[in-house]
């Protein structure tokens, strides 16, 4: 690749602005003071990236993505000096989102190798991990946490607070109130456990014994019927690995509570007495 930085003669660039070797930047973009870019990133016409933001090598920004703008937050003051950073080879997509954090000094982090398509929105203070994908419109608002690998469906979202663990995945048009403990599969409004994320771990390359544990721990926190710090015991006695040890230090360290799992209908025949099969049983919480 070309060294040379390419600049459109209508793009507007700030003050104290950094752009690395091979970057181009399209027609009128706009890039507010203080940006730093790695180099060979992309710049697409429209684009936007605010004041104090700092992206690595190879980023794409497409048309009408806003990366780095003011929080939508109602007390935040905007001579207030807060930070998005963003790693390698992210691509944000068509009129993606990304806002800088709320308090002097925090900032936005986005991690490497993320895809973020058309009209996603990463809030205030959230920290994304890497090889992260967000289909078209899911959201993450303020201060959630998004570990590596995750992928969140189409029209997707959490909230505040919460974190999603690593090589999780969230099925479209599902929301949650809770944190969603990493290898698993979660939907519906709101999330439930549905299952084990198994294609997800087969191509992150875990081994096959790793996803028999993480199989199996799956059925010991979610249809034992064991309470959780019961049932995360049993996980680390029975089937201990670095994966299950992940999955019990996450759901130990949460604040909101996990997300509850779904009943069989044989489960809601034996456990409640109610007739299975109808859409009212999917939604019914393990006791």
């Amino acid at each position: 690749m070309s060294d040379a930085v390419e600049i459109h003669p209508t793009a507007v660039i700030g003050d104290d602005v950094a752009l690395g070797p091979g970057t181009k930047v399209g027609a009128h973009a706009v890039i507010e003071d203080g940006v730093v870019l790695g180099r060979d990133s992309r710049i697409w016409p429209g684009a936007f990236i605010g004041s104090h933001t700092t992206l690595g090598d190879g980023n794409q920004i497409h048309p009408n993505a806003v990366i780095g703008h003011l929080p939508q937050d109602l007390g935040f003051d905007p001579e207030t000096v807060t930070y998005t950073r963003i790693g390698d080879r992210n691509t944000f997509r068509e009129g993606s989102q990304v806002h800088r954090a709320t308090k002097a000094g925090e900032a936005t982090v986005i991690g490497d190798d993320n895809l973020f398509m058309a009209l996603t929105h990463v809030a205030h203070d959230c920290k994304i991990g890497n090889r992260v994908v967000f289909v078209n419109q899911a959201s993450v608002p303020g201060h959630c946490e998004v570990g590596d690998r995750v992928l969140m469906s189409g029209f997707t979202g959490i909230h505040q607070f919460c974190r999603i663990g690593r090589l999780a995945m969230v099925s479209a048009l599902s929301v949650s109130n809770k944190d969603l403990p990493p290898f698993f599969i979660f939907g519906g409004r709101p999330a439930l456990a549905e299952s084990v994320n198994r294609v997800g771990l087969r191509r992150a390359g875990l081994s096959i014994e790793a996803r028999n544990n993480i199989k199996q721990a799956y059925k010991i926190l979610y249809r034992s019927g064991l309470h959780t710090p019961e049932a995360l015991a049993r996980i680390e006695a029975e089937v201990p690995c670095e994966e299950t040890a992940e999955l019990v230090a996450f759901v130990r360290a949460s604040k909101r509570g996990i997300a509850p799992g779904t009943l069989s209908a044989v489960d809601a025949l034996s456990k409640k007495g109610h007739r299975a099969g109808t859409r009212g049983e999917r939604g019914k919480r393990e006791e």
